[in-house]
């Protein structure tokens, strides 16, 4: 697990997260054309509890929803 700083609503944060983590969340801004900082802002918006763990929910929920796309 990594500790990265990221811009948050223009203020610095830091949130703890595993590679696979880290990694999907940048494809996942790639993918919708944000950058790492506007998606982790859109997802501390919304979040309730820690910011890190909203994080990983959010990326299992973005690759559940991609994975009922490619079988559905």
């Amino acid at each position: 697990m990594k500790k990265r700083s990221v811009l948050v609503a223009g203020h610095d944060t830091s949130v703890s997260l595993e590679e696979e983590f880290w990694a999907e969340l940048k494809d996942i801004a790639t993918a919708r054309g944000v950058t790492i900082g506007q998606l982790v802002t859109e997802v501390d918006a919304g979040r309730r509890g820690n910011l890190s763990s909203a994080l990983r929910v959010f990326v299992l929920a973005e690759l559940r929803r991609r994975a009922g796309e490619v079988t559905g």
